[in-house]
């Protein structure tokens, strides 16, 4: 008998064995693709994650460019009626130009303080200012209405300063970029 309980008990440790293998099999199984579906979940997320910061770093390009090239049309315009009160030529187009480079600016400058980061809006908010003190002492000078000491040659060096904010601008809009490097040109 001894040899029948002998036999017994290792024909079920046997089948045990067996069984328990089969099953810590299967749990390192479902452990290796628990942690397989988890990275590739990571994996997701961090794709994700990368295609939603390249699309807010394009919205940002998209948005510096367009306000740039506002700012720009808007100088390179106030520059021609400088030029024209200086001659004493300034036109209806003229003036035209400058009201239609000053609202497309102002339309772009409210569209770009949704998005900017504050270093980029501030000196935004700094050439802008510059912008509109120009535009104001230009339209006085056209209208006869300069104030005391305003005159073509105040009207031109605020032309030059406000060309050393918009630089700047665009000095702090390509550093927030990555395009320059922070001590760059400043």
């Amino acid at each position: 008998m001894n040899s029948s309980i002998s036999q017994i008990v290792i024909a079920v440790l046997g089948i045990g064995g067996t069984l328990a293998a089969a099953v810590i099999t299967q749990r390192g199984a479902d452990r290796a693709r628990a942690r397989e579906l988890e990275h590739t979940r990571q994996l997701q997320q961090e794709e994700r994650e990368y295609a939603t910061r390249q699309a807010q770093l394009e919205a940002r390009r998209t948005c510096y460019a367009t306000l740039s090239a506002g700012t720009r049309d808007l100088a390179n315009v106030m520059t021609k009626v400088l030029h024209a009160l200086e001659r004493g030529e300034v036109t209806e187009e003229l003036r035209s130009d400058l009201d239609r480079a000053r609202r497309d600016h102002r339309l772009r400058h409210a569209e770009a303080q949704m998005v900017l980061p504050d270093t980029v809006a501030e000196a935004a908010s700094t050439a802008n200012r510059h912008l509109g003190d120009l535009y104001g002492l230009l339209v006085r000078l056209d209208g006869g209405a300069a104030q005391q000491g305003e005159n073509v040659d105040t009207a031109r060096e605020r032309m030059d300063q406000l060309w050393d904010h918009l630089w700047r601008m665009r000095h702090v809009m390509r550093v927030d970029l990555g395009v320059t490097a922070p001590d760059q040109g400043s």
